[in-house]
């Protein structure tokens, strides 16, 4: 809002992104990530590839640029993680996005901590699986090399916001000659305010100069440019979570229309690995997980529901 005459001022998403593009840190190992995108993207298995790039975890905000400190979110992964699976279980091609250190896809009927515990030494020197995990951990070994071996699964890191949007940008522009075969499927949590690169201090911020006063700058709003100019034919989801159900659907329905999704995955923090709403722009539809079968989550209905919708958007593009 001006305050001078009281007329608004519309933001400007594609100024904002270069913005903040232009003041990020170097992204390091850029050129092989964009060997690596063009190679899996590229790959011909006789078919037209359907490519989901699955975006995972939560980012995290560096306050010193030799970083000692940052701002963290609470996001897992394992919402990413286990639609990986069930994508490439579909015959999707998926490159997974994902913050270093959260689920990975395969590793959900392992024990988290510490992996381990499914391990024996035997006699000092040959290692076995204990009894109790060896069927987990032979099917998660085989099911993720068969992945990677079949070239369906391409597995690229991140931690900081900088990296996250540095690198789904080239994602999205590499896919962009996919069309409508492309699908976006955004469940990483990206933080929402930054320390802008020039802002930060350079060195480990010392305890003792007293209390810590910072100022944070909102996150541009990646996802208008995504679907303008980088990859305008792709099928997009993107993901609203709120920790007050009352609000939960219409800040998902803003969305949908704000930034021209395909579809908003609205999940509330207390209920979300039992059931979400799918928004779309005619209906609003519930899915849940098969409470009856042992071992179910909610991840497997929703990826079922999000291809039918993304085979029919390939269908009606093609008309």
């Amino acid at each position: 809002m001006d305050s001078s005459n009281g007329s608004v001022i519309e933001s400007n998403p594609d100024a904002e992104i270069k913005s903040f593009f232009d003041s990020a840190p170097p992204l390091k190992d850029s050129a092989a990530i964009s060997n690596k995108l063009k190679d899996f993207i590229h790959l011909d298995d006789g078919t037209a590839r359907r490519i989901v790039c699955v975006t995972s975890g939560g980012t995290t905000v560096p306050l010193e640029q030799r970083c000692v400190r940052y701002i963290d979110n609470f996001s897992s992964g394992h919402r990413g993680a286990t639609s990986t699976e069930y994508f490439i279980k579909a015959g999707y091609a998926v490159i997974f996005l994902y913050r270093r250190g959260s689920y990975q896809p395969y590793c959900r009927f392992l024990p988290e901590d510490p992996l381990l515990e499914c391990f024996v030494s035997t006699d000092g020197s040959d290692i076995q699986v204990c009894q109790s995990y060896a069927e987990a951990v032979k099917r998660a070994i085989n099911d993720h090399h068969a992945a990677l071996a079949g070239g369906h699964l391409l597995k690229i890191p991140f931690t900081t916001t900088f990296e996250y949007l540095q690198i789904l940008q080239m994602i999205a522009i590499s896919m962009n000659n996919l069309g409508p075969h492309s699908m976006f499927y955004l469940a990483a949590a990206v933080s929402d305010f930054y320390v802008p690169w020039k802002d930060m201090a350079e060195h480990k911020i010392q305890s003792a100069s007293g209390p810590l006063d910072m100022r944070l700058v909102q996150v541009p709003k990646m996802l208008p440019v995504l679907r303008k100019e980088w990859a305008p034919l792709a099928f997009c989801i993107s993901f609203k979570l709120e920790t007050d159900s009352k609000i939960l659907l219409e800040k998902a329905e803003t969305a949908l229309k704000k930034y021209k999704m395909h579809m908003v995955v609205a999940n509330e923090l207390m209920t979300r690995k039992e059931e979400v709403t799918v928004v779309t722009a005619e209906q609003n539809i519930p899915v849940r997980r098969e409470k009856t079968q042992p071992g179910s989550d909610v991840e497997k209905p929703l990826i079922e529901l999000l291809i039918e919708k993304h085979s029919a958007y390939i269908k009606d593009s093609h008309m």
